[in-house]
């Protein structure tokens, strides 16, 4: 199923052979929709084995509607997306229309109030929703096209669907690294054409920022500008990396020669890969495989 025709492009795919289809009952669907790409992931919630993988890049789209379509298009042709009766399904949304709100502040009723400080709200075409981290007292709040989130509920409509935001779940899965650290690196996740900068200490969150990326300098701009701001050595304060980054690629050459003291990241602890996932860098997919964590 790789069609660059139809406006899409399988990277990635494992399925291993643990993976049974009439077993769906007991199986967790995590999902993440951007409009550069698409990844899916199903583990079985017996042991926490990841069983499934598939990463997709999407072709330039000129509008919302042309998105949805390519998102029906590219379910509609897959084996199992459509299936009904999983155990539960999580669907990560990644925009920048969002906004985190300490939970102590937070009331319902203005949930849109909270959005409209960061990003204009279409009230007409969008949907605000709001989803919770389990390690820290705060409130994601977000827009999602109503008809995008209206066809994701029709989908799900026989099963446990949360629909939950990239931003709650990389910070969820940072605080989960950090709770055993005593010290306080600067964790970044370097998504496609996006940056997310996060500071965490012993579980609790310290900075979340996230920026858009043109070219490589805006890397390095961005990363100095939030390490000089929490008072960072770029020399000798530690920098943990996940993403699209490779540890061979000219980008990470030209990064390490600016932030020295750089380690990539793991895959979590929590989850269980086979000897099939050894294709798959460690450092890769953490946003995704962090959905997991949250327990909306």
């Amino acid at each position: 199923m790789q069609s660059t025709a139809q406006g899409f492009k399988l990277i990635k795919k494992i399925k291993d052979d643990r993976f049974d289809e009439d077993k769906l009952h007991q199986y967790e669907l995590l999902i993440q929709l951007g409009i550069k790409d698409l990844q899916i992931a199903i583990l079985d919630t017996q042991d926490n084995r990841l069983l499934f993988f598939e990463d997709y890049v999407l072709g330039d789209l000129s509008s919302h509607a042309e998105l949805l379509d390519l998102y029906k298009l590219l379910f509609d042709s897959h084996q199992v997306l459509r299936a009904g009766f999983w155990k539960e399904v999580k669907i990560s949304i990644k925009n920048t229309k969002f906004a985190q709100v300490p939970a102590s502040l937070f009331l319902e009723e203005v949930a849109a109030e909270y959005l409209q400080f960061n990003a204009p709200l279409d009230a007409a075409r969008e949907d605000v929703i709001t989803c919770k981290n389990n390690l820290i007292d705060a409130v994601t709040v977000f827009a999602i096209q109503q008809d995008l989130h209206a066809w994701l509920n029709d989908v799900y409509k026989n099963t446990k669907i949360s629909i939950l935001h990239q931003s709650t779940a990389l910070i969820e899965g940072v605080l989960k690294v950090s709770i055993d650290s005593e010290k306080m690196p600067l964790y970044i996740y370097v998504d496609r054409f996006r940056l997310h900068i996060l500071s965490a200490q012993k579980g609790k969150l310290i900075y979340y920022n996230q920026f858009l990326i043109k070219q490589f300098s805006d890397y390095i701009k961005y990363i100095m500008l939030v390490m000089k701001g929490l008072s960072m050595d770029q020399n000798t304060s530690e920098v943990v990396l996940w993403g699209y980054i490779g540890k061979n690629s000219p980008h990470y050459q030209e990064f390490i020669k600016y932030v020295r003291n750089v380690s990539f990241g793991n895959r979590p602890t929590y989850l269980k890969f086979g000897y099939l996932f050894d294709e798959v860098q460690e450092h890769h997919f953490f946003d995704l495989y962090s959905i997991h964590l949250l327990h909306p």
